[in-house]
């Protein structure tokens, strides 16, 4: 991506130029090709040259700490085949044909063909040393109701940081470099109405810096977002939050089952859904989190600067349960200053959300299914006392 603009700005540039300042290099009146040569020269070599780019973008990359000698050798040639020699042979041929005038045409047809075959030796070098294209098998959503629930889990992991899980987020709280900042609520009709989904789309893809957004487009980074995904976020705010949208009755089932009295979640299926919706937008590698993850069962239970303290099992002083009930972790140190704020910042959990993470929490944090059932423990049954006759 940094060298792009090699490719979009500066070779196109070259070409264009050489075919706006042809006529006025070669003013010969001759049509017969060997009396042609330069022009004809220039110009295989610039196809040749935009056929070999094309391949060479198709490249795999891989972090340069991980490359192996023959993808050293394939990245080094690459800017030789795309630039150097094509520049070399186009200069060679206009310095010849301009002046020295008596030069015969098949010297520049040999200048020509030679660097051509130069370049195409060097391409095919440059694809067998490349690094082998990985083939990534993605699940596609293909129902409405799937397209949702895609963009729903999508916008839990890449907005709700920033915009909040019901997108009613007009000021930034709690994110680095964007605290206080003024946006719109996403949610709302005045975006909803006047925004169509191409340029939601767009705006998602591609940003907007002066807003502080970035873009999230495979475009600018190789991690980003397909324009599956892309699309399926916008299907998803259409229809959670556009009233002009009926949601289809499929995708309003819970975020996890109810919870029965007595019942025990499990991680598996009670707090994995929560965590996905509600934390993992912020609780990951690279954000500012006090180095307390939740991508896994794992990193729950062992992660952060105060992991000792986050989550102990049977005890309601979890700094964990305290922040979610709205109560804020202060500095033992300094008593006046918070170790850690409520959480989530801009928003308030659900109460059978609450009640989920308590239990689980007092329960000892049972991963599977099976290991929460055998906690169960049944509500006692008050006797009912039989009328006398």
């Amino acid at each position: 991506g940094k060298i792009e603009w090699l490719a979009t700005v500066l070779v196109p540039s070259i070409g264009i130029g050489l075919i706006l300042l042809l006529p006025f290099i070669d003013r010969s009146q001759d049509r017969y090709y060997a009396k042609r040569a330069m022009p004809l020269g220039i110009m295989f070599i610039m196809v040749l040259d935009i056929v070999i780019l094309t391949l060479i973008s198709n490249i795999s990359t891989v972090p340069q700490d991980e490359w192996t000698i023959l993808e050293k050798l394939s990245a080094w040639l690459q800017p030789y085949v795309g630039l150097v020699i094509p520049g070399v042979v186009m200069v060679a041929v206009i310095v010849l044909a301009k002046f020295f005038k008596n030069t015969s045409w098949q010297l520049i047809a040999w200048i020509t063909g030679v660097g051509s075959i130069l370049m195409i030796a060097l391409t095919i070098a440059i694809l067998a040393f490349a690094p082998p294209s990985e083939v990534v098998e993605t699940e596609v959503a293909e129902t409405l109701v799937d397209q949702i629930f895609a963009g729903q889990d999508l916008y839990a992991l890449h907005c709700v940081e920033c915009h909040g899980d019901d997108g009613k987020v007009a000021v930034i709280e709690g994110v680095e470099g964007l605290e206080g900042k003024s946006i719109s609520p996403i949610n709302s009709r005045d975006v909803l109405y006047t925004v169509n989904d191409a340029s939601m789309a767009e705006i998602i893809a591609y940003g907007r810096p002066d807003s502080g957004m970035p873009p999230f487009g495979k475009m600018y980074n190789p991690e980003g977002l397909s324009k599956s995904e892309i699309d399926n976020i916008v299907i998803f705010m259409r229809y959670m939050w556009d009233d002009r949208f009926e949601l289809p009755a499929e995708a309003l089932k819970p975020l996890f089952p109810p919870l029965a009295d007595g019942e025990v979640p499990s991680y598996d299926v009670h707090i994995a859904p929560i965590v996905k919706r509600y934390c993992i937008s912020c609780h990951r590698a690279g954000k500012d989190n006090n180095e307390y993850l939740m991508t896994t069962y794992e990193e729950i239970l062992t992660t952060g600067d105060n992991k000792e303290k986050n989550i102990i099992a049977g005890s309601p002083e979890s700094y964990f349960l305290q922040v979610i009930q709205g109560h804020a972790i202060m500095d033992p140190a300094n008593p006046n200053e918070e170790l850690i704020g409520v959480m989530p910042p801009k928003t308030t959990l659900k109460p059978n959300v609450i009640d989920a993470f308590v239990r689980w929490i007092l329960s000892g944090m049972p991963r599977t299914a099976e290991e929460a059932a055998a906690l169960f423990i049944p509500p006692l049954m008050e006797p009912t006392p039989t009328p006398a006759p």
